[in-house]
C-alpha cells in the first residue's frame, strides 16, 4: 500500500501548525512540522512584504527538508496607521526581538487611543507560500476585515495576540477562533480561505507524488 506524501508546514508557532493542520485535515497528506524533521534552523524574515517573506520562508524550508513545504506570513494593518504594523506585526514595538502578545494589544490600544471609532478599521492580512518539488512557488492571499474597539476580548491565544482585537460588527464577534461556528469560521478565517485556494494544486501536484 502506497504511503502518503507528506507536507511540510514550515512554522514555529504552534497554533498556527495546528490551525493549518487543521484545515488541511482533509487533504490525503501525511502534515509533518519543522520538530517532526529534525529542523530546528530559523531564517531570518527580511522581505518587506508579507509575500516576500513567505516565500523566503517556504523556499528555505523545503531546500532543507526535500519535500513540499508550506510557509505563511501575515499580520495586522491598521487603517489610522497607514497600514502599520504590517510586515514589522510581531517586531512592532522593539525591532529586535519578537514582541510578547499582551505587549502587542497594549500598544496596539495606546497608538489607537485618540482615534474616532468611525476610522477604527483594520484588517488581518495573511500570504501562504507553497513550494513544490519542481520548485515551483505558489502563493494565495486572504484578509478579514473588522474593527478594533476600544478594549480587547479577555480571550486570549497564543501566538495570535491580533484575534483578540479584532472584532467583527456584522456578527458581533471577536476574532478568536474558538468564538466563532463553523460556518462563521468558512465565511471568515483567512488562513482556511488563503488554504482553500491551494488545495486543487496540492491534490493535483502533491498529493499523486
Amino acid at each position: 500500500m502506497p504511503t502518503m506524501q507528506r507536507l511540510l508546514i514550515a512554522t514555529t508557532n504552534p497554533g498556527k501548525l495546528a490551525e493549518i493542520k487543521l484545515f488541511l485535515s482533509d487533504m490525503p497528506l501525511e502534515l509533518v512540522g519543522l520538530t517532526d524533521v529534525g529542523i530546528t534552523d530559523t531564517i531570518e524574515e527580511t522581505g518587506t512584504t508579507f509575500e516576500e517573506n513567505a516565500v523566503l520562508k517556504a523556499k528555505f524550508y523545503a531546500k532543507k527538508s526535500g519535500l513540499p513545504t508550506i510557509a505563511d506570513d501575515g499580520g495586522l494593518e491598521i487603517d489610522a496607521l497607514n497600514g502599520a504594523p504590517g510586515v514589522k506585526s510581531h517586531r512592532w514595538i522593539h525591532g529586535d526581538r519578537d514582541d510578547s502578545d499582551e505587549e502587542l494589544i497594549q500598544y496596539a490600544l495606546d497608538r489607537l487611543k485618540d482615534v474616532s471609532d468611525d476610522k477604527r478599521g483594520a484588517q488581518l492580512r495573511l500570504v501562504l507560500a507553497l513550494v513544490l518539488p519542481s520548485g515551483e512557488v505558489l502563493t494565495a492571499e486572504e484578509k478579514v476585515r473588522g474593527i478594533i474597539p476600544r478594549q480587547a476580548s479577555q480571550a486570549r491565544h497564543k501566538g495570535f495576540p491580533y484575534r483578540s482585537l479584532l472584532y467583527l460588527p456584522e456578527i458581533g464577534k471577536y476574532y478568536n477562533h474558538d468564538e466563532l461556528t463553523a460556518a462563521e469560521t468558512d465565511a471568515y478565517n483567512h488562513r482556511k480561505k488563503a488554504l482553500e485556494i491551494l488545495k486543487p494544486i496540492l491534490k493535483s501536484k502533491v498529493c499523486l507524488i
